[in-house]
């Protein structure tokens, strides 16, 4: 590790910044600031004033993630009988349905802690149906929407009914498999309590990207087999640091990031540390950060990445801070610029309120996603088109080569006659601050071999930084980023066709049109912003894909200015 700027130890926690920004007064006028104006104590009081008038009335029903650690207790027996309940039903299979926050936390906690639990935030018609297919007498599913209103997640909810019933169940035995967490009032509360199903509320005080200590991460992981109260307490040994102006974790990394964006330095490559102990953590934060600071075209942009020795990391550019996370028997990073230790639950408070304060230096408040909904509403629209012109306004192809078929305007495609051309013309927008995002509209276990495309095209394009995003979930998390954070961004949509469709039980849609509407959904979002879009739909997902990740090696590798090597 290079000489530490700060290095802070409290609760189980350590953080040190080192690195360039040991020279960087940005980030030490930013703590003193933030010292000045009290905010580790008002943060800690749940303050909403902190973020500024315009953000006031948002922050003050959305700082209950302060109060966690203490308040979640409540629900320790109510999950302790619920779990006993479950397993003496016969009912070993656990299933969250969720998307975005209510889905994320949940899946790292039980990889984390090695507990089964199957992860349903897709619309592929093949991975719905492969999980509907999976041990669906013994399993339970927790549906999981703090709106209750969430297509993905109601489209779940929906298909395992139908499934249920298929199965000969009855209605009795239906309610018993079937577990409820969303907020006091919503829709979904009052269809589920209609139907005889558990309900566990969760706490409405708090954002969805902000909940992994609510209901929604701890239900789903409880039912698994975790130890949810070692999450708490963990969480619960951190938190008197976290209102004081010494030694106080969450401070320094927020001023580190904050200060750090703002002059510049907007990406955060994030990657487990050797020997990490937490798996998975950069795809829960990678939400927390992107929905959290990506607005008013400012924001720190995520990237997870493979490994500290990944593309993207160690090549990283002049715009990237370099973090990596891990329990506290993780090994050192000595070319991180940030290093962040400890246990799960203490990690989930810590970042939660590192974000806050980044965002308070950043000017933007950390707890509204107000371009979220754009894409939501263009998914509605095509899904009502559908029901009355009987298909998709999907358009034709620019071309097709072998089974890619490759949509974009001429502008970007500039002569392209190959899916390699049209990727090279793609990569040629990212400008010098830029990064290229790739969303996969794919079946994420049968067609797991996607993300190596993150890798390859960081290689291409050298110091400039590479996102990878399974659709439709990176929608509820990065996609927010994409239309609200600085605009230079380029965007790689990769469609697939299915192999079986499958009908969402009561709507006059199937799963695959569910997706592909939600895929050109995000299209017109980001043509509207007139960003560099292109998409290209495998006709065949497997060969095709195998014929994109060909040609995406042999694109030439870069130099460390962006130059072709």
């Amino acid at each position: 590790m290079q000489h530490a700027f700060e290095r802070v130890t409290a609760g189980g926690v350590d953080v040190t910044v080192s690195g360039d920004l040991v020279q960087a007064t940005a980030v030490r006028d930013a703590m003193a600031s933030q010292v000045a104006d009290k905010v580790p104590a008002r943060l800690t009081a749940s303050d909403p004033t902190l973020w500024g008038p315009d953000a006031e009335s948002e922050a003050a029903i959305r700082l209950g993630w302060v109060d966690l650690p203490a308040s979640s207790r409540a629900l320790l027996p109510q999950l302790a009988e619920l779990r006993e309940s479950v397993q003496a039903e016969g009912l070993d299979h656990v299933v969250l349905a969720g998307m975005g926050g209510s889905s994320l936390a949940p899946e790292v906690i039980a990889a984390t802690y090695g507990r089964p639990l199957t992860v349903l935030d897709t619309t592929d018609a093949d991975q719905v149906r492969r999980a509907l297919a999976d041990r669906v007498a013994r399993t339970v599913i927790v549906v999981a929407s703090k709106s209750g209103g969430t297509i993905e997640t109601d489209s779940h909810r929906r298909a395992f009914e139908q499934a249920f019933r298929d199965a000969g169940l009855t209605p009795d035995q239906i309610a018993a498999r079937i577990v409820v967490v969303t907020d006091p009032g919503s829709p979904l509360e009052k269809s589920a309590r209609e139907a005889g199903y558990t309900v566990v509320l969760a706490d409405p005080n708090v954002g969805g990207r902000y909940s992994a200590l609510t209901a929604f991460g701890l239900v789903p992981s409880a039912l698994a087999g975790v130890d949810v109260a070692r999450l708490l307490d963990d969480a619960a040994a951190l938190a008197p640091a976290l209102s004081g102006n010494d030694d106080n974790p969450g401070l320094v990394l927020g001023a580190a990031l904050g200060a750090a964006a703002v002059a510049g330095r907007d990406k955060l490559v994030l990657a487990d540390a050797a020997g990490s102990g937490i798996v998975g953590f950069g795809d829960w934060a990678e939400q927390l950060i992107a929905e959290s600071t990506g607005k008013l075209a400012r924001g720190i942009l995520p990237v997870v990445v493979e490994g500290t020795d990944a593309p993207g990391f160690t090549g990283a550019g002049g715009d990237a801070v370099l973090a990596s996370t891990g329990d506290g028997g993780a090994q050192g990073c000595d070319v991180c610029d940030v290093d962040v230790r400890g246990p799960l639950g203490a990690q989930f408070l810590l970042w939660e309120y590192a974000t806050a304060v980044a965002g308070r230096i950043i000017g933007i408040d950390p707890f509204d996603q107000p371009n979220v909904q754009e894409s939501k509403d263009n998914t509605s629209a095509l899904l009502t088109a559908l029901e009355s012109d009987g298909a998709l306004p999907e358009g034709d192809p620019a071309f097709v080569d072998g089974v890619i078929a490759v949509y974009g305007d001429a502008a970007l495609l500039d002569g392209a006659t190959t899916a390699a051309d049209a990727v090279r013309a793609l990569l040629a927008t990212v400008p010098e601050n830029g990064y290229l995002a790739v969303m996969a509209y794919l079946d994420r276990f049968a067609d797991s071999t996607a993300p190596q495309l993150r890798p390859l095209l960081a290689e291409a394009l050298g110091d400039r930084q590479v996102t990878f995003g399974w659709a439709p979930r990176f929608l509820h998390s990065t996609g927010q980023f994409h239309k609200g954070g600085p605009r230079v961004g380029a965007f790689l949509q990769v469609t697939g066709e299915v192999t079986e469709d499958l009908p969402v039980a009561g709507r006059p849609y199937t799963f695959a049109q569910l997706q592909r509407a939600q895929a050109l959904g995000d299209l017109g979002a980001l043509g509207k912003r007139e960003r560099p879009v292109l998409r290209l739909h495998l006709l065949d997902a497997a060969e095709g894909l195998a014929e994109l990740l060909a040609d995406v090696r042999a694109l030439p590798a870069a130099s460390p200015a962006g130059g072709t090597a």
